[in-house]
């Protein structure tokens, strides 16, 4: 990699040098630029830092004043003190340091894979966090967190007399390298495994033994650095399932769960309390399922981490949930709503009353698309009332109720209590049964909008699992609207997917013609990039809307099947969901193997 900062000249050393490895040679750098200097705990450079972070919304103002505040009492660097606090991730840092210098940043993915022939103290790269990857004749490339850092710029230059030539790195990474080049290879939860003591293999019965393990600092940083991990990730759910010879660690990244480094066997015992310990769960408890809550910050973004834990044949398995507030898009076309679906729903939404249900299986967007309704009519005319299980995200001017069937607050009686509040919008997170299904539908009969979910596999099967629940077929066709069905997948990214003209016979096969006028016909397919190891970047929802006109009601009423209902509505005009995919397929915004793998369709 070549670096667009000339080399700083080399001067003849002056005797005021102290350190490990200054005193190694006679040369050293002299005074660096102005831009470069530190002035204080939180000087020029991280005044004008910090008014970069907080304009590019990476920072907030009030956790700026907190910083400031804990900074007089604190004995680190104030940036490194907001880093520490997970005010601001190491990357907001870099970049914007890199920024500011006009340095050039080195992501880890750029380090060489072969090792530098240049070689550091250990301990002294450790402390500065910096990592020699590259030199010529004349000077050495060197890779910092804090390119600030007159003192070991100028060590560096003199153990290697040779000029140095400095680039921004973010610091995990730079620790990382450090160990790859010249510490064995270990990545960073190996060097935290190393110091978990050997009682963690241990027995696990005493409880209080539990809770002295899940407290000791390895622990505790090698449960931060999985969360950690799966944020940089943009993983929607952690899973550390314990087997017989292993401790597995999953993420689930855009849908798909994808295997990642994971602690060793011995310490799953400690990993498992410390997760139990964060979500207030009872540690001592290891034969019943238990639900818990972590709220925490990591780089700079406010996390809900939902827990639950489950017994299994070698120990407990964890999965958390995380619910990234900050990230949460509440939008229709964003959300991949476009064309006739859009309209067609938006009107639905715009009716005084009745039932709008949303279907498909678990986590395929369902309570994002509701979020997305309740935001768009929430106005200061209407008053919403939800029933969740659970709050996933707070809406501002929406009561929401988290249901707690420990204490006899469930969906039933919560919903009973609500009608007497005189909303205007209810939401139910998921009709389960016949009781929640009938008060659901008395609501709609008296006026209200009821926005909810069901677990059936396409739009048409809402109606019969709503029999098979056994509510009436005159009351069903009476209040429900219409049922949204809709899976998830992953959308490619834009800035790496490449454009190729589909086989005549892959045309023929999906019929691909109804969906564009253009020919040839051209697909996508997914090219891994800087930004992601997959091609895919986020997702986005394939969709069918089935409204209940007045001849699917008439089969409703004949108790006609799903198939029945589903062939009408097609005749009407519902495309669907893998109709819907096909379609964005054409313009790019997914793969037909993403369209066949969410999709029962032939």
């Amino acid at each position: 990699m070549e670096s667009a900062q000339q080399p700083e000249p080399r001067q003849e050393s002056s005797p005021e040098h102290h350190g490990e490895v200054s005193q190694q040679v006679g040369q050293e750098l002299p005074e660096p630029p102005e831009q470069l200097e530190q002035s204080g705990p939180i000087g020029k450079f991280e005044r004008e830092l910090c008014d970069r972070l907080v304009a590019e919304g990476r920072l907030r103002e009030d956790d700026l004043s907190k910083a400031e505040r804990l900074a007089e009492e604190s004995d680190v660097s104030f940036v490194s003190l907001m880093i520490r606090l997970g005010l601001v991730s190491e990357r907001d840092v870099a970049e914007a340091t890199a920024s500011l210098l006009k340095l050039p940043l080195v992501a880890g993915k750029d380090y060489p894979e072969v090792t530098p022939s240049i070689e550091l103290p250990m301990r002294f790269m450790r402390e500065h966090h910096l990592v020699p990857v590259d030199e010529d004749k004349d000077s050495v490339r060197v890779v910092m967190s804090n390119p600030r850092d007159r003192y070991s710029r100028r060590a560096v230059s003199m153990a290697v007399d040779k000029d140095v030539v400095v680039n921004v790195g973010i610091e995990s990474e730079i620790d990382d390298a450090i160990e790859r080049y010249f510490g064995g290879g270990r990545s960073a939860m190996g060097q935290i495994v190393e110091n978990l003591t050997d009682e963690a293999a241990a027995g696990e019965d005493d409880v209080e033994h539990l809770r002295d393990l899940a407290s000791e600092a390895p622990v505790i940083r090698l449960v931060n650095l999985i969360m950690q991990r799966a944020v940089e990730s943009r993983a929607s759910d952690i899973h550390i399932e314990p087997f017989e010879s292993r401790l597995k660690v999953r993420y689930r990244i855009d849908g798909v769960l994808q295997e990642t480094e994971a602690p060793p066997a011995s310490s799953t015992a400690a990993v498992i309390s410390r997760v139990k310990i964060m979500a207030k769960l009872n540690i001592a408890e290891r034969r019943l399922p238990q639900d818990g809550r972590i709220m925490l910050r990591v780089q700079g973004k406010e996390l809900d981490l939902r827990v639950s834990t489950v017994p299994t044949a070698h120990g407990e398995s964890v999965v958390m949930r995380i619910l990234d507030r900050q990230s949460v898009v509440l939008d229709f076309e964003k959300l991949g709503f476009r064309g006739g679906v859009l309209d067609r729903f938006n009107m639905v939404l715009d009716q005084p009353h009745g039932i709008i249900l949303v279907t498909g299986p678990t986590g395929s967007g369902k309570t994002t698309t509701l979020y997305t309704a309740l935001s768009k009519i929430n106005t200061p005319e209407r008053k919403i009332i939800t029933v969740e299980d659970p709050v996933e995200y707070q809406i501002e001017g929406v009561n929401q109720i988290q249901v707690k069937p420990s204490i006899g607050l469930d969906f039933a009686n919560a919903l009973r209590s609500i009608v007497r509040q005189d909303p205007d919008v209810i939401m139910i997170g998921e009709m389960r049964d016949l009781e929640t299904a009938k008060i659901a539908i008395q609501s709609a009969l008296t006026g209200h909008l009821v926005l909810s979910t069901i677990h059936t596999n396409d739009a048409a099967g809402g109606v019969t699992r709503l029999l098979d629940m056994g509510v009436d077929d005159y009351l069903l066709v009476s209040t429900v609207n219409g049922i949204l069905a809709q899976r998830l997948v992953r959308r490619l990214d834009d800035e790496s997917k490449e454009r190729f003209r589909a086989l005549p016979e892959v045309v023929k096969e999906l019929g691909l013609e109804k969906y564009t006028d253009e020919r040839p016909i051209h697909l996508y397919r997914p090219v891994p990039s800087d930004r992601t190891a997959t091609g895919y970047l986020g997702r986005s929802s394939i969709l069918e809307f089935l409204e209940m006109s007045d001849p699917i009601r008439r089969l409703v009423m004949r108790r006609a099947d799903a198939g029945e209902i589903h062939d009408l509505a097609r005749s009407e005009g519902m495309r669907t969901m893998y109709e819907d995919g096909l379609s964005k397929c054409i313009d790019g915004l997914t793969t037909v193997e993403e369209v066949m793998r969410v999709t029962q369709d032939n």
